[in-house]
């Protein structure tokens, strides 16, 4: 069977390289789809014998889904990549017995996922390792409509394996917060969202919700986003630095779990409660708020 990896990049120069070298040996197919590099993303993609696209940019999912509307006809398997993230040797190994003969009556597979952050390995907090669908059969999966924690939606029966993908981006702490910063505004969308339904919502809570990523996912929407703002972002901290022992991972870790664990958390509260005075306060509507406080533009679906 073929394997056809799909990564999404912009300016990944330090990334992409690495991350197609772990894909030798599985994938038969690399399909990069550029979104505006300005950097030698696109050049060392193409070196390294990826096919490249291009197209805009509007988030994750749009941009994945796009991706796979593009593959070609023969395409059997997919495995979704990002950048920054590569794929041990135990789990290529995996990979490549799977290829051999995968059972029929599978359309997806999940993995591990960890985490470095500062160059640390995080294993503490009960965050890491995640399980996430990442392989599946073409034409039986695609990426959830969601503006920011989209995972993979399949159709049919799922398997796992042991081997894990790894996220250690070796960009700076100013890029990290940068990139979370807008990580923040998109989620605030999907939460507004839960709340005033302006367009499809789509959740893995719904379907397989056994799963870690759907359990997770249905504890966040039914249970979290019922607690008072801004202190559920500390009672989250809480949890996971205390109760789950995330200072274990020295201070690199207690690093990622008060940025990661706390001020995102709380980043989203605040901003959720920006569009929420705007709209009380110029009596607007949540599309318009969204625009004028976020700079999301939901109307014509072009905004990063």
């Amino acid at each position: 069977m073929m394997l056809t990896a799909i990564i999404l990049t912009k300016n990944e120069e330090r990334h992409i390289a690495r991350a197609l070298r772990s894909l030798t040996g599985i994938a038969d197919r690399c399909i990069i789809v550029d979104c505006g590099s300005t950097d030698q993303t696109v050049t060392l993609a193409k070196t390294a014998g990826a096919t490249v696209l291009e197209n805009p940019w509007v988030n994750y999912a749009t941009q994945f889904n796009w991706a796979l509307d593009q593959l070609p006809a023969d395409t059997q398997w997919v495995l979704r990549l990002d950048a920054d993230e590569v794929v041990t040797p135990r789990l290529a190994s995996e990979i490549k017995a799977f290829l051999t003969g995968p059972p029929v009556d599978k359309t997806g597979v999940y993995v591990s996922r960890r985490m470095k952050f500062l160059g640390r390995p995080i294993r503490w907090g009960g965050v890491f390792p995640v399980r996430v669908l990442r392989i599946f059969r073409y034409g039986h999966g695609r990426c959830e409509n969601r503006w920011m924690d989209e995972h993979l939606l399949v159709e049919g029966e799922t398997m796992g394996f042991a081997g894990e993908i790894v996220d250690d981006n070796l960009n700076s702490l100013t890029w990290w917060t940068d990139k979370h910063n807008s990580y923040a505004a998109r989620e605030v969308v999907d939460l507004l969202n839960l709340e005033y339904g302006f367009m499809t919502h789509e959740t893995i809570a719904d379907f397989g919700g056994g799963q870690q990523a759907g359990l997770k996912r249905w504890l966040k929407e039914k249970l979290y986003v019922r607690l008072p703002g801004g202190l559920r972002a500390f009672v989250y901290f809480f949890y996971r630095y205390f109760i789950r022992l995330g200072f274990l991972d020295g201070k690199e870790g207690t690093a990622f779990h008060v940025l990661q664990g706390f001020w995102y958390r709380y980043l989203v509260d605040l901003k959720l409660f920006e569009v929420k005075a705007y709209m009380k306060k110029h009596d607007a509507d949540v599309t318009t708020a969204i625009r004028n406080v976020l700079g999301i533009n939901l109307m014509d679906n072009r905004s990063q």
